[in-house]
């Protein structure tokens, strides 16, 4: 029984499928897509020449259009902010006068101690400050 050369490259294709889903090594993914077109190519009757040509330049161009778009995005998503970085730039209440010496607020539902960023600044009790640092164990407010 003689097999056609596009189920050939189906098959490549599949082969190259199976690490791509194992490593998710999005390469692989590539590699197989361009098989598929080798396929397509095949089975319009093209050469084993035009075949590998087809395989070589599809997947040569998938990888250096799409790696460099993928890795873009995976370098802008946003980072999650955690521990005292999520607390800067919140907000909240003076609970004791706070100056530059000293003071208490209640910020994310924990009374911290706090201190005023300029040395001429205070707050009073009741006011909302917002949160510009964390120093040690103090939240640096304006």
């Amino acid at each position: 029984m003689d097999i056609d050369a596009w189920v050939w490259w189906l098959i490549g294709a599949v082969g190259l499928g199976i690490p791509l889903v194992m490593t998710a090594m999005p390469e692989f993914g590539m590699f197989a897509v361009g098989a598929v077109a080798a396929a397509v190519v095949a089975a319009l009757g093209g050469g084993i020449v035009a075949q590998v040509l087809v395989f070589v330049v599809v997947s040569v161009a998938l990888i250096a259009v799409v790696r460099p778009i993928a890795a873009r995005h995976r370098n802008d998503r946003p980072q999650l902010a955690t521990g005292i970085d999520a607390l800067k730039g919140r907000q909240a209440v003076v609970l004791e006068r706070v100056d530059s010496s000293g003071g208490r607020i209640k910020l994310a539902g924990e009374v911290w101690s706090a201190r005023a960023l300029d040395e001429g600044q205070s707050f009073d009790p009741g006011q909302q400050v917002d949160v510009v640092d964390i120093d040690g164990a103090t939240a640096v407010v304006m």
